[in-house]
This record gives C-alpha cells, structure tokens and sequence, in this order.
C-alpha cells in the first residue's frame, strides 16, 4: 500500500529526509508542514483539555505529540492507520500506539472502552459522506463509556475564509464541501484523499440516532472545533 505522508514523517524523524512532501492538486502544489504540524510540543489547550479524561483514545495521532502529554496524565492509546506512523510514535516514546482505523472502532475495541476522544486535523472528513459521519459516531458511542465525551474538528464551509483552503470544492448543499488532493514523497505518489468539510449544524444533524449531543463550540479563521456529550 503506498504511503508516502507516513514514510516522510517518518523519514524526518530519522534525519533521513532529504525531499519534501508535496501536496497536489492539479497544478496546485504546496509543501506538506511536517516539522510544525506534527513535531514539537503539545499545545496546551485548556478548551480542548477540559473535556479529555481517560482512558482517552487519540484517533489519527500522526506522530504522537498529543498522546505523548496525555499518556503522562492518564491511560491513551493512539490509533494510525500508517505502519510508518505507528513505527514512529513507538520510537518517540507512545506507550500503546496502535495501527487501527478510526472508521473500524469496532473492529479493533470493546464496548466501553474509553472515557473520552480526540481526533485533531479533521481526519473526520475523511469519513468522505454525512452518511458515514454519522456510522463513525455510532461506532465511537459503542467504543466508549455512557459519560464519555469527544472533541471533533473540521473546517468550516460556512466561513468564506474556508474557500481558500487547499484543495477546497464547493457544494451547492448549505453546510457542506469537499477537500480534494493527493500527496506526493520522492518517487511514490498517495491515493487521492476526499475530505468532506461539513459545519456544526451538519454535525448536529449527523449525531440524530447516535447519543451524542454537541454541547460547545471553538472556532478559528476558517475550522471550528466541537465538544460532544452523551446524553
């Protein structure tokens, strides 16, 4: 399977990296952050870390800088679904990094397994439909504990800043668009990932059979992030 965003992730963790890694689409092209969006140190968000108690699961951890704080305070497993990502949050130290999707909660836990969840970097627009958005959180509820809570982001189409984003498609549809683009690492090119961009409204309308419930919001230039209870 190829997978060149987690071979440079990993690269550059070794000091092996000697080209970037490059988002395309099309004709667009831009160079993939690595050192700033996956290295250094957590950042404290007391927004977000009020609502993270463990045992937490950290879904798409990328190269484990939130698991390596939160495994400090209490129980966290962090999930990837990149051998390379896995192999490279194992060196830097996460105590239960683990390859698993976070579309397949249930394939790879219990019922009741964690306290709470995290996904940071709108991995859940990967779910690729409302649809499945919606079968994600059914799976996340049946995962973790009748009190749990989870945090959630995305990028907002609502905002006309939004439209700038690389990538960015729109969609007739109020609330919702598309990200569209693939990544590219020396010789190996990714498969074309489809991210679906949805607003909090959306998302409240997604969480109907579910238990979950939106119960607070925190937005930035163009991404909201969300806090969600069962109830």
């Amino acid at each position: 399977m190829s997978d060149p965003f987690g071979r440079a992730i990993r690269d550059h963790y070794r000091g092996e990296r000697s080209e970037p890694l490059l988002d395309r689409d099309g004709d667009d092209v831009r160079e993939h952050r690595i050192e700033q969006w996956y290295f250094g140190d957590h950042e404290e968000d007391a927004w977000r870390d009020q609502w993270i108690e463990g045992p937490v699961l950290d879904m798409g951890a990328g190269a484990g800088r939130d698991a390596l704080y939160y495994q400090a305070r209490f129980e966290t497993v962090a999930i990837e679904v990149s051998d390379h990502l896995v192999e490279t949050m194992r060196d830097r130290g996460v105590e239960d990094a683990r390859r698993a999707d976070m579309f397949a909660l249930r394939d790879h836990f219990d019922r009741d397994r964690f306290r709470s969840a995290h996904a940071k970097g709108t991995q859940v627009g990967l779910a690729g439909s409302m649809a499945a958005v919606r079968e994600f959180l059914a799976d996340l509820a049946y995962v973790t504990t009748p009190d749990a809570t989870t945090i959630l982001d995305n990028y907002a189409p609502e905002l006309d800043a939004t439209s700038d984003a690389f990538g960015y498609r729109e969609d007739p549809t109020h609330g919702l668009a598309y990200r569209v683009y693939h990544l590219v690492y020396e010789d190996e090119v990714g498969d074309t990932l489809l991210f679906r961009l949805f607003s909090v409204d959306r998302l409240r309308e997604a969480t109907i059979g579910t238990p979950w419930e939106v119960v607070a919001t925190n937005y930035g230039d163009v991404q909201w992030r969300a806090a969600l209870e069962k109830q």
